[in-house]
């Protein structure tokens, strides 16, 4: 049974208040920026038609169709329509269809300059790399703008009533113009107005007469005025994309009566237009706790996907909270809070934050206080960096379950800076679960082993769990066996991960799935280990182990290597172990993890796939044998001759060469310096 979780009412199907008018025949809601008209995978249920269509079910409608004849990007806020009848399909189609609704959008650009304060924008749009548009300009004009605009609209009318799509002005689909197309791209036609200007920043209206893909937004970025917030186009640094449906104008579908819905332009454009740093915490508690909720909302599809009971709620900066997270566990919340000391510059006030976190309504909130060199701390279960009980409301059981995808993990809230779970690995951890079958698996730097798990629950035949700390390769053994793992085929080891990786590599150990997640610094009794410098080294090490045709998962969240040098790191560490890597695919993070706007994600994860060696092994490193069977104590398989059998959670020896290390946080919570930037590192997981 998945444990209850908490503060349900952050996670509505629909607010109310998203909904600007309705009757028999028509429902508008003013979209939050974010939030797909339509859901991009099968699976995902938080898109506006299916939380609407909820709604409309809670509240005890008979029916909930929903008739879709506008869309919006994903990105772009305001007014969307929808009939509630099919009866009033046919008279709205024809509006839309013959461009008589009329729709008004407002865009914030910067770099205005002296341009004429109103205008119109023609271009044709052809697709680009990346999912781009690209924008030819046109170079015909006044009456033979018009007469193309009227063979245009005839041309759209006969290919949608022959099945063509038709794409929105704000960039999602609606049709698409194929004859255009074969013209030289389709005809795209929007009126601008001067709405507003501050310095080098500007409002600016939009009435487009035609609707295509990204329309409005390649339009801008051709003339050189991309929207803020936009980087696919190459606009300005904004918290989100600065585009917003405003206003849409038609006559009732049921009465034949003008109709106008309005949206309200959403702070963030005012805020933008000042250029003035806003201090996310002056609003005090009542503020905070606002933007703790719009956080909130962000990961309706998490929350309420019914598999899942520990997410992030709020992401530092990129959830507009700079050097604060949030993190909710069941009926319990933990906050981070990152960087300089309480009352220097920059630094979330603790009290603040806490109370706004504790009206979320969680029956308890921890915190964790994280300075700007973490990972110099001795001891983090000293009560001034981790209190043991909760600062607000009840206290959580000393350890208790949540899960994830269906998955238990055992988490310990008041045990140091760390849980037990890292949860910026969820996705990460799915993967694992898809590529098990199997497989024999290897997780090293695994603490509580969260991918060994995820392996078992995908039908890994064998796996090896490594670890320097004895409390995590403990705690690891016990979720393997809540999910039922054989221990004679999922072993768990104690031992330092370079001397292991050597030991196991001369011994011709194979894995058909290696996951290499290191700390970005740790250090052992005899060296010290940074992932700016070593990585490499340590993933030429992994890559020896790879039976041929095997893959490997590797992350770190050192934000001194950004994603290409990882990449490179990774190509030259296969090239070194002798590996033909056949494929490097980058991951994305879980949703509840924003990059902060205009920055690189706080965590890396490629999934490299090689295929048969292509060079010898380098000395000391023979080509494998096979995947030898060598048994541990327990008759566990392991590492041959000289592979350290560590200290298994069964009693086996510890080797010899392989050290204890101590990470900076003790008890297996071993990630990297606290994050002093704007968006907490993933050492603050």
């Amino acid at each position: 049974m998945i444990p209850r979780l908490a503060l349900s009412e952050l996670f509505p199907d629909f607010h109310p208040e998203w909904i600007l008018a309705e009757d028999e025949d028509l429902i508008v809601v003013d979209k939050p920026a974010g939030l797909s008209t339509h859901a991009p995978e099968a699976d995902r249920i938080d898109d506006v038609v299916t939380r609407l269509r909820a709604f409309l079910r809670g509240r005890g409608d008979a029916d909930d169709y929903l008739g879709i004849h506008q869309r919006l990007d994903r990105d772009t806020s305001g007014v969307l329509l929808f009939t509630r009848r099919r009866e009033a399909n046919a008279a709205l189609a024809r509006q839309f269809e013959g461009r008589t609704v009329q729709k008004t959008y407002v865009a914030a650009v910067s770099g205005f300059g002296d341009r004429a304060p109103r205008g119109t924008l023609r271009h044709r749009l052809v697709p680009a790399p990346g999912g781009a548009m690209r924008a030819i300009a046109e170079a015909s004009a006044g009456r033979a703008e018009r007469g193309a605009g009227r063979e245009e609209r005839g041309r759209g009318r006969e290919e949608r009533r022959a099945g063509g799509r038709k794409k929105g002005a704000g960039g999602a689909e609606r049709g698409a113009g194929g004859a255009e197309k074969g013209a030289g791209g389709a005809l795209a036609i929007t009126h601008y107005r001067l709405l507003e200007r501050r310095g080098d920043r500007a409002l600016l209206e939009l009435r487009p007469e035609t609707g295509r893909t990204h329309q409005l937004r390649v339009q801008l970025a051709a003339i050189g005025l991309p929207i803020a917030g936009d980087p696919l186009y190459g606009g300005a640094e904004a918290p989100r994309l600065l585009l917003h449906a405003a206003e849409l104008r038609l006559e009732h579908p049921a009465t034949g009566a003008p109709a106008a819905f309005r949206s309200q332009l959403p702070a963030a454009f005012e805020a933008w237009l000042a250029a003035a740093p806003a201090d996310p915490y002056a609003g005090g508690v009542a503020a905070v706790e606002r933007a703790m909720r719009e956080a909130a909302e962000r990961r309706y599809g998490v929350a309420r996907a019914g598999d899942t009971t520990a997410l992030r709620l709020v992401h530092g900066a990129g959830d507009g909270l700079p050097f604060v997270s949030v993190d909710l566990y069941g009926e319990h919340l933990v906050v981070a809070l990152f960087g300089a000391g309480e009352g220097e510059p920059g630094a979330p006030p603790r009290e603040v934050v806490l109370d706004a976190a504790h009206r979320l309504g969680a029956r308890g909130v921890y915190v964790k206080v994280r300075p700007k060199h973490a990972s110099v701390i001795v001891d983090a279960r000293r009560e001034e960096f981790a209190p043991r009980h909760a600062v607000r409301g009840e206290s959580a059981p000393d350890d208790f379950t949540v899960v994830e995808h269906g998955l238990p993990f055992k988490v310990r809230l008041g045990d140091g800076l760390s849980t037990g779970i890292f949860l910026d690995q969820r996705e990460n951890r799915r993967r694992v679960r898809e590529l098990a079958r199997g497989a024999r698996v290897l997780n090293l730097f695994a603490y509580t082993g969260g991918f060994s798990v995820a392996a078992v629950a995908g039908g890994a035949r064998a796996s090896v769990t490594v670890d320097v700390s004895r409390g995590a390769i403990a705690w690891a053994r016990d979720n393997l066996d809540a999910v039922g793992a054989d221990p004679a085929a999922h072993v768990v080891v104690e031992a330092d991960v370079f001397p292991w990786l050597k030991a196991a590599a001369q011994s011709g150990e194979r894995f058909d799935l290696i996951v290499l997640d290191p700390p970005s610094f740790a250090t052992t009794k005899k060296s010290r280990f940074s992932a700016a410098s070593d990585f490499g080294a340590l993933a030429a090490l992994a890559f020896r182990l790879l039976a041929p045709g095997g893959r490997l998962l590797a992350c770190t969240n050192h934000r001194g290597i950004v994603r290409a040098k990882f990449r490179r790191h990774l190509h030259e560490a296969a090239r070194e172990a002798g590996c033909d890597v056949v494929q490097m695919k980058d991951l994305p993070d879980p949703i509840d993890f924003p990059s902060e706007p205009g920055a690189e994600s706080h965590l890396k994860s490629v999934l490299a796939s090689v295929g048969a060696a292509t060079a010898p092994a380098a000395k000391g490193a023979p080509a494998a044998k096979g995947a030898p069977a060598a048994r541990s104590a327990k008759g566990a398989p392991a590492a041959k001759q000289g592979a350290p059998a560590a200290r298994t959670s069964q009693g086996a020896p510890a080797a010899k060469g392989a050290p204890a290390a101590r990470y900076a946080e003790p008890g297996g919570a071993r990630r990297g310096p606290a994050a002093p930037s704007r968006s907490p590192r993933r050492g603050a997981r």
